[in-house]
């Protein structure tokens, strides 16, 4: 494995966005989860709970609520008025419509999933029709004297519950009508408040309607009279959301003080057909605000202001205790965000609004580029002498001029129309070309020169199709260009054969041109370009398999590199370890020790662990978000340690401990 400097950098002062609501597609069972400053991402629950997609928001746009509708269509609504759909294909915005009835608070699609129902600020709710283009509105119903704060649709179709302050409307949606109003009461803890605020509705199909508000309390109600038939008093703050199982026969409520309580529906006694709904388990997963939560089959979601998303598996409903009953929780995107020059020991950080550029053995950041959009992508060349980054809407390429310890930035004027938007961004090893993938699905490679550009060629998308290029890699010598996209595959001059799994992270060795792919499932690949097929390393791997516990990772791998003077190593790194897999040693088989944290005890130990098997892994860089080579025997590892971005977030509501 050798021995390596390492640059060990903990100034990225990265923190990720809080969650804002979450939306559960149990068709593909994927997890649409929204973030305050209007970004969008895709979790492909099925493949190891893998972002797969996401589309960056703008400072203009708070998202408020997030459904999916039939077709596997995407929306979603928020405080400047406008409804949404994505292009899941594309990935950006489809369009955006303004509602006309002021801020969005709520959202809900029929259970048809072709009708879209809105809450706004002016007391109004709307009805739309989804039709296979856009959405076109339909009718009002009788508008409230309050912002329409939650919406649930009985499963039937026929009626609406929407929650609003100190009232929950019951609305008849062939006519439109409220056919019935139940006031909530105001007391807390024996104190009348001036308001009760309530946060979710959930309309169950014997016409039970569950609220829950801003005085703690979880309430069922009797829409046929509308009348309160029990209440329960959970939590000393706001339970701010709820979500119901398909079945209807359990439910999970998310709390102010970070707590999530699950509710399920069990007999009275042991030999009783009367049901009664209990609570049954709290977890204490959050250290803030549980803004939002989902419930899958087989688990339940939950997100909110200290930006973790948490999946928590019902032990109950996994026949197979494996590590897919392990709990998960996501804090760090699935995407580099971090770039190196190594000529120049520069990294770029990529932030929401603005980049950073720091040199290696400095404590002052050399430059500081900032946008209103959000940006998709950004990339540093080899070389340093260029920075090229992307929106929504425009891309930007800078040229960098050094004198003595000062750099200066200039910009690239008059950008080619057909790069306004790009997903993607890399540069060539010796940084004369540029690539760059744009969400139409095309693959632009531009030459650049002194302070200019010329565009060479353009890949085109196969006839028919608009797939979003997600994933470059180019080969050291430049004449290969590899390319992934959110359909799993991998294109070259080939298609590398297809594989069920996203694939996460991939790059091309110097000198034998083999493309290493990594997956989501943690599957890893050496495919020969020149050849056409995978190398006999990649073959064995196969047959021979991983050992389970590199399998049971719950962080997918975003980075691959390659040293220059050892040809058999491929380095690799996920959030909570970094890698070196030596071709030439043996595989180990589950029975062998994959990683001994002990420090070792003598020489022998170590001339031991070096031979044992190929997999040479440290876990001492965590979380982890770039690791990389900067020459034969440097590394540097970008960290960003949970503690600082937990100091970073709003305090949390104070709970007064026993003894205290």
């Amino acid at each position: 494995m050798g021995e390596f400097k390492v640059h060990r950098v903990r100034f990225f002062n990265y923190v990720p966005s809080a969650i804002r609501c979450v939306a559960y597609n149990n068709h593909s069972n994927r997890l649409a989860v929204s973030r305050t400053d209007g970004t969008v991402e895709i979790y492909n629950l099925s493949a190891n709970y893998f972002q797969e997609k996401f589309f960056p928001g703008h400072e203009s746009r708070a998202t408020e609520a997030l459904c999916w509708a039939e077709g596997q269509r995407l929306f979603s609504a928020g405080l400047n008025g406008e409804i949404i759909e994505y292009d899941l294909q594309a990935l950006k915005i489809k369009y955006a419509m303004d509602a006309f009835g002021g801020p969005i608070w709520s959202m809900a699609a029929s259970p048809s999933g072709s009708q879209l129902l809105i809450g706004c600020e002016d007391g109004s709710v709307k009805l739309f029709q989804i039709t296979p283009d856009k959405i076109q509105f339909e009718r009002n119903f009788d508008r409230q004297k309050s912002r329409i704060l939650s919406l649930s649709w009985h499963p039937s179709g026929t009626h609406i519950a929407a929650g609003s302050i100190d009232y929950i409307s019951v609305f008849d949606v062939k006519s439109g009508s409220a056919v019935r109003k139940m006031i909530v009461d105001r007391q807390y803890m024996g104190v009348s408040k001036r308001k009760c605020i309530v946060w979710g509705v959930a309309f169950l199909s014997d016409g039970t309607i569950i609220s829950v508000d801003s005085a703690g309390k979880v309430q069922f109600w009797d829409s046929a009279t509308g009348t309160l038939v029990k209440s329960h008093l959970i939590a000393n703050a706001d339970v701010q959301s709820i979500a119901v199982a398909n079945q209807e026969d359990s439910f999970v409520v998310g709390t102010a003080e970070g707590t999530v309580f699950h509710f399920q529906l069990v007999p009275v006694t042991s030999n009783s057909s009367e049901k009664q709904w209990v609570r049954t388990k709290p977890f204490q997963h959050h250290t803030h605000d549980v803004r939002t939560v989902a419930h899958s089959p087989t688990s339940l979601i939950s997100g909110g202001t200290d930006t973790h998303l948490v999946i928590r598996p019902l032990m109950e409903k996994l026949e197979v205790k494996n590590y897919d009953a392990a709990l998960r929780k996501i804090t760090f995107p699935h995407r580099r965000l971090i770039s190196c020059s190594r000529k120049r020991q520069l990294l770029l950080f990529q932030f929401a609004h603005h980049l950073e550029l720091w040199r290696l053995g400095s404590t002052v950041a050399t430059g500081k580029m900032g946008d209103p959009e959000n940006i998709i992508c950004s990339c540093i060349s080899p070389c340093g002498s260029w920075i090229a980054y992307s929106t929504a809407s425009r891309f930007f390429l800078y040229r960098l001029n050094y004198e003595h310890d000062n750099i200066s930035l200039k910009r690239v004027s008059k950008m080619p129309a057909f790069l306004r938007s790009a997903l993607q961004i890399l540069f060539s090893e010796d940084s004369t070309k540029l690539f760059v993938a744009s969400n139409q699905g095309t693959l632009h490679i531009v030459q650049l020169s002194g302070g200019s550009f010329k565009h060479l060629h353009a890949f085109q998308p196969q006839s028919g199709t608009v797939e979003a290029m997600c994933l470059l890699a180019v080969s050291p010598d430049g004449n290969w260009l590899a390319a992934s996209g959110t359909s799993a595959g991998v294109h070259l001059h080939c298609t590398v054969p297809a594989y069920n799994f996203p694939v996460t992270a991939m790059a091309i060795a110097p000198n034998t041109n083999n493309l290493v792919i990594a997956h989501s499932d943690q599957q890893v690949f050496e495919y020969s370009i020149p050849d056409k097929h995978y190398t006999d390393w990649s073959r064995t791997v196969q047959k021979h398999g991983f050992h389970h516990l590199w399998l049971q990772r719950d962080t997918p791998i975003t980075h691959i590199s390659f040293h220059p003077k050892r040809p058999m190593h491929i380095l690799l790194h996920d959030a909570y370890m970094f890698c070196i897999i030596d071709k030439s040693l043996p595989l180990p088989n589950d029975k062998t020790l994959l990683y001994n944290p002990f420090p070792p005890t003598n020489e022998s130990d170590v001339v031991q662990r070096r031979t044992a098997h190929a997999f040479k892994i440290s876990k001492i860089y965590k979380p982890l978000l770039f690791m990389d080579l900067l020459d034969e025997r440097t590394l540097v590892a970008v960290e960003r340690p949970l503690d600082d971005i937990i100091a970073q977030l709003p305090p949390p509501i104070k709970k007064k401990k026993f003894g205290t």
